[in-house]
């Protein structure tokens, strides 16, 4: 993975994800120069009503998709983070992580894994930004006409940002 086949050029792609049971958001960053811009942004989701099992597979089946429509040479996904007075919430959460991570191994792509406060300290400064604020960072260093919505979108946009910004820091940005 990583280079485009009827080209043979690389890609260019980072594909953040936000990741989520009922609403996963996605976005896809272009990471060719400093100035990263934004290509595609969304959500996918699962019904509430349909068994774990056929949730799974559709939140693997949709990021699939987008693995195969747009070939991202890198992936980056939001840890966990749930306070332990929620176990049931974590591991629902695991397993779409799980399912997550594995589309990304199939297509061999490799999958960075950051928290939510290295992510809003990246964007923000500040560990501890709340969703706002982030979506507001999120907006002015991608130049966005508005802010992204739901959060979902922007907390993937920012995650993809945090790689971006390491793999630029790193020098290791395709060109």
């Amino acid at each position: 993975m990583g280079q485009d086949s009827a080209s043979g050029e690389r890609s260019k792609i980072i594909l953040g994800i936000d990741p989520g049971l009922e609403t996963t958001g996605y976005a896809l960053l272009d990471s060719a120069d400093r100035f990263v811009s934004v290509i595609e942004a969304g959500t996918l989701t699962t019904s509430k009503s349909s068994p774990l099992p056929e949730r799974l597979l559709e939140l693997f089946s949709g990021l699939e998709e987008i693995l195969d429509q747009y070939r991202p040479y890198r992936m980056a996904v939001e840890q966990l983070f749930s306070h332990y007075g929620h176990p049931k919430t974590a591991i629902t959460m695991g397993h779409a992580r799980g399912v997550l991570f594995l589309a990304a191994a199939r297509k061999g792509i490799p999958v960075a894994s950051y928290l939510p406060t290295k992510v809003k300290r990246t964007l923000t400064g500040n560990g501890r930004s709340s969703k706002e604020q982030v979506q507001n960072a999120i907006m002015l260093e991608l130049n966005l006409d508005c802010r992204p919505d739901p959060p979902d979108i922007a907390d993937a946009m920012a995650v993809a940002f945090c790689l971006h910004q390491e793999l630029r820091q790193a020098g290791r940005l395709p060109r």
